[in-house]
């Protein structure tokens, strides 16, 4: 009774979520500055072209060459970016707060053009190049640069508002006063979030329900990483929440407080989104996980092709012998907790699932006779090369066990959800150091469990491709296969 109570306080202690329209074309945070200094050097460029032409033009001789006045442009502009970084005109606290830009701009542009003229003149270059021209780059490139800043600002501010920018997709977990100082658009523009969804924590949440809850609002959000706006004055609300945010695979960052951010607002040469401190790291990058998907297709799919005839012979015996379906199907935990069906052959004449799974033990009568080869040679655990290319399971990773087992062993063995912080896998570190079948002693599940953690912590391909190698030596030994 006390846990339903418990439950339904957490449901209604005002969890909320926001969502906001958004263009279909958007542009991503991080490359708004980038954008700008690519903007600035087309103008400069297009102003070396547009130079050379007005000045020859006005000599009357000719046209010149276009495309050498444009190449004195781009090595201006290459000046002219260096210095205008080094002053922050590409800071987005500036892009966003301060009006007017010239004096800077203008000071970044007189240094651009000596550094041509030094250039040109190391590369004996400056008797061939038409002074007029770069005069005229000068005047028309700082024309420009001072009109396209004020224009863009104003479509910065513009795409800002109706969400055309986009940030990191986040989550927000904090108190009614701390999230109150951090606004869907404050938060991107400081922070570069996109807010996804918002959890309000009540003043007294520690609680197991509410702990669910919250990994169960996080999950659905589809977020790539958790904020917390929380009191740095207490460090043990901060602690709580982040002992029960380490099942999620995600990053966890803590936003400044209230009153961090108040010293902050008298800050501008440093970007704010660099004081919100890491509490959680997510295990694999992004470029990581992108490697590790790409090494799973590759051997999934030739594993499949290679391997499809002794699938089929299996599936005629497992026919011949017992009646029942071939592939049998169980619900499993897999990234991020998240359930999927895992396929195998079927070797038992039961069919377990959900609250009531048995463990395999020696000479158990549930397995069939054909069962009992494929369970050996690990030939019923093929058909989960198809969860690998549905990208539900990994080749290498930390095995799945059963809905029933992960709730049993997740109350028993700490640490034990840090196991979804990857996908799980068809053979792992710990089933090549021998830990494969049943565990019937809790000791063996504990130490299973800290070889998975180990797999974890010091993943790379080269650890992925020696696990595939040594699982086709221990597939020899069948030690603990039953």
């Amino acid at each position: 009774m006390t846990d339903v109570t418990d439950r339904s306080d957490a449901i209604e202690a005002s969890t909320t979520f926001e969502s906001a329209s958004r263009p279909r074309i958007s542009v991503p945070f991080g490359l708004i500055e980038p954008l700008f200094a690519l903007a600035d050097v087309l103008v400069i460029v297009a102003a070396g072209a547009l130079g050379g032409l007005l000045y020859h033009g006005v000599l009357g001789a000719g046209t010149g060459d276009p495309g050498v006045c444009a190449g004195l442009g781009l090595v201006a502009s290459l000046a002219y970016v260096l210095a205008a970084h080094c002053l922050g005109l590409y800071r987005l606290n500036d892009l966003l707060q301060r009006e007017y830009d010239s004096g800077r701009i203008w000071t970044c542009w007189s240094v651009a053009i000596p550094v041509l003229a030094v250039i040109l003149f190391l590369f004996k270059s400056s008797a061939e190049t038409s002074r007029g021209a770069i005069v005229c780059l000068f005047v028309l490139g700082g024309i420009g640069l001072v009109l396209a800043r004020r224009l863009a600002k104003r479509r910065l501010r513009a795409a800002l508002m109706t969400g055309a920018i986009r940030g990191r997709r986040a989550i927000v977990i904090g108190t009614k006063g701390e999230l109150a100082s951090f606004g869907r658009l404050d938060l991107l523009v400081r922070f570069g979030l996109d807010e996804v969804g918002r959890v309000l924590l009540p003043p007294s949440s520690k609680s197991k329900a509410y702990a669910e809850t919250v990994l169960d609002r996080v999950r659905e959000a589809a977020a790539e990483e958790i904020v917390l706006a929380l009191s740095w004055s207490g460090p043990e609300d901060i602690q709580w929440l982040l002992d029960q945010l380490r099942a999620v695979p995600l990053p966890v960052r803590l936003l400044p407080d209230r009153a961090v951010s108040t010293v902050l607002q008298r800050q501008t040469s440093m970007p704010q989104r660099l004081y919100m401190v890491e509490l959680q790291r997510t295990p694999l990058t992004t470029l990581e996980r992108g490697v590790k998907r790409m090494l799973d297709v590759t051997v999934a799919a030739t594993s499949l092709m290679l391997l499809t005839p002794l699938l089929f012979a299996a599936a005629i015996a497992i026919k011949l012998e017992s009646r029942g379906p071939v592939i049998f199907r169980q619900q499993r935990h897999g990234f991020n907790g998240r359930s999927f069906t895992i396929y195998k052959l079927r070797t038992m004449k039961v069919q377990e699932d959900g609250a009531a799974v048995v463990q395999a033990t020696t000479s158990d009568p549930r397995v069939t006779r054909v069962g009992r080869v494929l369970r050996s040679t690990s030939i019923d655990e093929l058909p989960q090369l198809l969860n690998v290319l549905q990208g539900h399971m990994s080749v290498v990773g930390p095995r799945p066990h059963a809905l029933v087992h992960d709730y049993e062993y997740g109350r028993m063995i700490a640490n034990y959800s840090f196991r979804h912080h990857v996908k799980p896998g068809i053979t792992g570190w710990a089933q090549v150091h021998g830990y494969r079948g049943g565990t019937p002693r809790l000791e063996l599940m504990e130490r299973r469990i800290a070889l998975d953690l180990w797999y974890i912590d010091n993943w790379s391909v080269v650890l992925d491709i020696r696990i595939i190698l040594r699982t086709v030596f221990e597939l020899v030994r069948a030690q603990n296969a039953y």
